[in-house]
């Protein structure tokens, strides 16, 4: 079976696989790359694979002091995390605080702070669940360089440095810091930040909800391998609802679907995509 099909040829044989195929969750990724290996011939498109847009929305780094950095942090899609760190002199150049519900009121705090596309859909989604009778709280957004370096000395300070990486990022490496996400929580649970929120009717509704404004919860449960991050049942990444929709249907981490993404580009390189 073809992976890669231009659209027109998508409507008329309904054995070839569409962008919308792969959005909706219908194809299996690793049964699919075992498939195209085995393609030797076809007339279908490479670029209208619906992961072709985001090849170059891949981190760039640069090198500095023997460190290599993200180039492109104000990507929507940037991967910070502990491979790719952000330079301490990153400041998002478009932080707005999104008018909705706070954890700590009216309070004129940096964790207040989004990425002015992030709150707007950040906004759209409060609503969404309060029109479901559901309350969300924001309770921590963007978190400069200096801040996050407080956060991890405390953690360590409480826990010793290795149980403090497993449960807050490295100054650099946090995606607070590139004003993309969003910690959120529940009257029920005391506005902390707990496992349990994930539980909740709260909790639940932004699992099966998020994706649809561009939010995926980022460190999912079983995949502490992957994203090297205990589970967080409240932390949610802004990725646009594009890629947030692939990446909900196919039950993949962020770093999977670059993964694949990195996938695509190297069959292009090697001239095996067709």
């Amino acid at each position: 079976m073809m992976h890669f099909i231009s659209f027109m040829i998508a409507l008329s044989l309904s054995g070839y696989h569409t962008a919308a195929d792969y959005v909706q969750g219908d194809i299996n990724p690793e049964a699919q790359t075992a498939a195209n290996t085995e393609q030797t011939s076809g007339s279908s498109d490479y670029k209208n694979d619906p992961l072709y847009p985001y090849i170059a929305q891949q981190n760039k780094l640069v090198e500095k002091n023997g460190t290599e950095y993200i180039a492109n942090p104000e990507n929507i899609l940037v991967l910070a995390n502990k491979d790719y760190l952000l330079q301490s002199t990153y400041t998002p150049p478009d932080l707005v605080r999104p008018n909705v519900t706070f954890s700590f009121g009216d309070a004129q705090v940096e964790k207040a702070q989004m990425r002015k596309e992030a709150g707007a859909q950040l906004e759209a989604m409060f609503t969404a669940a309060k029109q479901d009778n559901l309350t969300l709280y924001a309770v921590s957004g963007y978190r400069s360089y200096k801040r996050q370096q407080e956060v991890f000395s405390a953690e360590v300070a409480n826990k010793g440095e290795a149980k403090a990486k497993e449960a807050v990022a490295v100054p650099g490496t946090s995606e607070h810091q590139t004003g993309l996400a969003m910690d959120i929580s529940s009257k029920d649970q005391g506005y902390e930040l707990t496992e349990a929120f994930g539980d909740t009717p709260e909790g639940k509704w932004l699992q099966k909800n998020a994706h649809n404004y561009g939010f995926i919860l980022r460190y999912m449960k079983g995949r502490e391998s992957t994203t090297k991050y205990q589970y967080e049942s409240w932390h949610y990444r802004y990725v646009g609802k594009d890629a947030a929709t692939i990446i909900y249907n196919n039950n993949w981490t962020l770093e999977d679907f670059f993964q694949h993404v990195q996938a695509l580009q190297k069959k292009i390189d090697d001239g095996t995509a067709k």
